[in-house]
């Protein structure tokens, strides 16, 4: 009996003591860090102003299109499903885009009459007449020729780009103080992201081995600009490299950092609104190495998708 008691109290101190731990893994709390959001950048602020409209109505039209569009909603849980995560991270992921970056359309059809229009487009990814596909044969890449996963590649790519070109002359060429994917993947202007799921052309390159693994879509390929568009304004299509972001988001801070993100949307709402959660979590790494555990912080964005959970759950 004492030996009972004793057993009692030991996992009494270990539960009552540091973060909750899962396999190894630190749990991220539920809910937000911050008492009150995080300031909203002045470029989102423009955008909806420009609009006439206001984040809160935005918040609700895109609550309505989901409420109401029983399709849309299977969708994202059969694609959650595909991908072993939370269709709530879903969910999240596109109230932010549609509340900070971009207005919902009313209907889902709506974003396929879209995605067709750009199906006969002819256009390619490139900077000041050099196409991608010349600009990452130059020598400087070189290292990144034996990476053997898609993200693996593109993510070396950018990284290079980051560290010789960015902000760089270079073989007499001024390069753009700008990232990787706005100089290079965006025909249309910088900063323009697509779709129900506003994936950016870059990101979609990255995650196009494993959405074609688990989805059985067409690998993407830099040189067929247009059919990188094709995929990422398709919404079946851009749901799949949406829970594609998340899923690698939530292993890279297991892996890396490790710590379990898949129960707090709001940290995965802000990875998929910032990107490079390989990075990031590799910081955490770094800041987790003194002792106190420092938990991921959320975003304005993903602030807002803790805020509105109970809300956004009743939805599923």
């Amino acid at each position: 009996m004492r030996a009972i008691i004793h057993m009692l109290v030991l996992a009494g101190m270990i539960l009552a003591t540091g973060p909750a731990l899962a396999g190894g893994l630190s749990v991220v709390p539920e809910g937000n860090r911050y008492q009150e959001q995080p300031n909203v950048p002045g470029a989102s602020m423009r955008r909806t102003k420009a609009g006439k409209t206001s984040f809160d109505a935005k918040y609700e039209k895109v609550r309505n299109l989901l409420a109401t569009d029983g399709k849309l909603m299977s969708k994202i849980k059969s694609t959650a499903r595909a991908y072993g995560i939370d269709p709530i991270h879903m969910i999240g992921a596109i109230v932010g885009e549609h509340t900070y970056n971009v207005d919902a359309y009313d209907r889902l059809q709506s974003y396929y009459v879209k995605a067709a229009a750009y199906a006969g487009d002819s256009f390619r990814f490139g900077y000041e007449g050099e196409s991608v596909d010349q600009f990452v044969s130059r020598p400087e890449f070189a290292k990144c020729q034996g990476k053997k996963s898609s993200y693996a590649l593109w993510s070396c790519r950018e990284s290079v780009w980051d560290s010789e070109f960015r902000g760089n002359t270079v073989g007499g060429t001024s390069y753009p103080n700008n990232r990787f994917s706005a100089v290079f993947f965006q025909p249309f202007f910088a900063g323009q992201t697509f779709g129900l799921g506003q994936i950016n052309p870059l990101t979609a390159l990255m995650l196009t081995d494993m959405v074609s693994r688990v989805s059985g879509y067409d690998r993407l390929d830099e040189n067929n600009a247009s059919g990188v568009y094709a995929a990422i304004m398709d919404p079946d299509q851009s749901l799949a490299y949406m829970a594609a972001s998340i899923r690698h988001s939530i292993d890279a801070y297991k892996s890396i950092a490790g710590m379990d993100i898949s129960g707090n949307p709001g940290i995965t709402a802000t990875l998929y609104n910032v990107g490079n959660p390989d990075q990031r979590a590799a910081a955490l790494a770094a800041r987790n190495q003194g002792g106190d555990v420092q938990w991921p912080e959320e975003n304005y964005y993903g602030w807002l998708v803790n805020d509105k959970l109970a809300e956004l759950k009743a939805l599923l």
